[in-house]
């Protein structure tokens, strides 16, 4: 038996497992929940009303339920900013144009991996909503001509850019460990004496970890491939179209209709709105792009694209459908983080876990990453919580302390590849289950592992 069609059977029997006992991403919430909260509970010696207020308050730090209100407002203008602008007529002519490469299923695969994992080493926010919209994109033209791509493995492909984010230009710790100020609120005085600020030439620019990205960049997307199930078995993209142009604006003689599908107010506002990010984005460099400045920059763009205040409204309309998944469940994973932060069980574990011994010490740093995160999905809330821990043991090891921070970073994007949570833009653009992908991107993952601790201990 060749080799695709040994991954074919792998991605296959993946899928059926994960489309039989995968809930859906709410579900998982709630479980998650009720795991958290008996898992605090034990910790805590039985303190009930305790770890339920932890649940809503966390530990000071890390708050709880209501904690990600704005990051969740912020997730649902990156998905409807970024799905209005890829249905203005211009980016969707270019979008045409960078699909055209997708002319085999091959193709299409490799077009929509290496599109999202290259953006989302630019800016995690561009590879979510980038690598989603070329999925879509890629899947309904193969539909139209003839293309036999199977819609799930594209989809898979569109989300793997969160495979690689946290240690790229916008990786959370790799960032935080550049600024004095950041490093004293996690380090004590004597272990940032003797280990300083780590520059991103010592993480992210490091020869390793650029080798361990160019390796996924092709690991992945040859993966993906080889585990697409025969033709016959193949599905296809469903849904209608999400580029279709705004509707014109109706010839009407009232002052208000004029105002409305005005174009000269579209190029004002653009005016206005890219020199205000350029001034801000300037002193800080595209490497410290935040969602707030990647929905100001989409919003100014997608209302110029489209030309007028009606038809931009109009487009923004279409698109905000997809935010309810967002909207339900984004407060249930913050109180998770209450939880688990609150009774102290999260510093108590990634503590015992770096006290494992200095050879051993990178690798359960990275473990002990990946099974936090799915709990605690955010990279900045897992920094606050494993960074002061891993600072201190890479100090008493005398250990570069550069090596754990990408241990850190590798661990936290890695499990992404089973976390729904971050997926949820990604399955309202491309219109799937989460089960449907699953069980190709955590073969992905198993992948992946291989590639992160040989990045751990190659080199250092």
């Amino acid at each position: 038996m060749s080799d695709t069609g040994l991954l074919s059977r792998v991605g296959a029997v993946l899928t059926r497992f994960a489309r039989g006992y995968m809930p859906s991403p709410f579900a998982l919430a709630l479980v998650l929940t009720f795991i958290a909260f008996a898992a605090a509970l034990v910790h805590t010696g039985g303190d009930v009303s305790g770890v339920l207020v932890a649940w809503v308050e966390g530990d000071g730090k890390i708050r709880g339920f209501w904690s990600l209100l704005a990051f969740g407002m912020q997730m649902c203008l990156i998905l409807v900013t970024g799905h209005a602008l890829a249905s203005s007529p211009p980016v969707s002519r270019a979008l045409d144009r960078l699909t055209a490469l997708a002319s085999t299923p091959r193709r299409a695969i490799w077009v929509v991996a290496a599109t999202a994992m290259l953006l989302a080493l630019v800016n995690w926010g561009l590879g979510l909503i980038g690598g989603a919209l070329m999925a879509r994109r890629v899947g309904l033209r193969a539909r139209r001509e003839g293309i036999s791509v199977h819609y799930p493995i594209l989809v898979a492909a569109g989300y793997c850019g969160l495979l690689v984010w946290h240690g790229g230009l916008s990786g959370s710790a790799p960032l935080k460990v550049t600024s004095e100020a950041d490093l004293l609120q996690v380090m004590s005085p004597e272990a940032f004496e003797a280990l300083g600020v780590i520059g991103l030439e010592r993480t992210i620019l490091r020869p390793t970890n650029l080798v361990a990205n160019a390796a996924l960049l092709v690991l992945v997307p040859w993966l993906l491939v080889r585990m697409m199930p025969p033709a016959g078995r193949r599905q296809a993209a469903t849904g209608d179209s999400e580029d279709d142009a705004s509707s014109p604006d109706a010839p009407t003689d009232t002052f208000a209709a004029r105002v409305d599908g005005a174009r000269i107010i579209a190029a004002l506002a653009l005016l206005m709105g890219v020199a205000t990010w350029l001034l801000l984005v300037a002193p800080r460099g595209l490497g410290r792009l935040n969602p707030d400045l990647v929905n100001f920059l989409f919003l100014f763009l997608g209302l110029a694209l489209h030309g007028s205040p009606r038809a931009y409204a109009q487009a923004v309309g279409r698109a905000a459908g997809g935010c309810s998944g967002i909207i339900l469940q984004f407060p249930f994973y913050a109180g998770i983080m209450g939880l688990l932060a609150g009774s102290g069980l999260l510093l108590s574990a990634a503590r015992t876990l770096a006290e494992s011994g200095s050879e051993v010490l990178p690798v359960a740093s990275f473990y002990a990453a990946g099974l936090i995160n799915l709990f605690v999905p955010s990279g900045g809330g897992q920094w606050a919580v494993q960074g002061p821990v891993l600072m201190e043991a890479a100090y008493q090891a005398g250990m570069p302390p550069e090596r754990l921070v990408l241990a850190l970073s590798y661990g936290d994007q890695w499990t992404n590849m089973l976390q729904p949570f971050w997926a949820l833009p990604l399955l309202a653009i491309t219109k799937v289950e989460a089960r449907d992908i699953v069980g190709y991107t955590a073969a992905v993952m198993l992948l992946a592992q291989l590639v992160f601790v040989a990045a751990l201990y190659v080199g250092w």
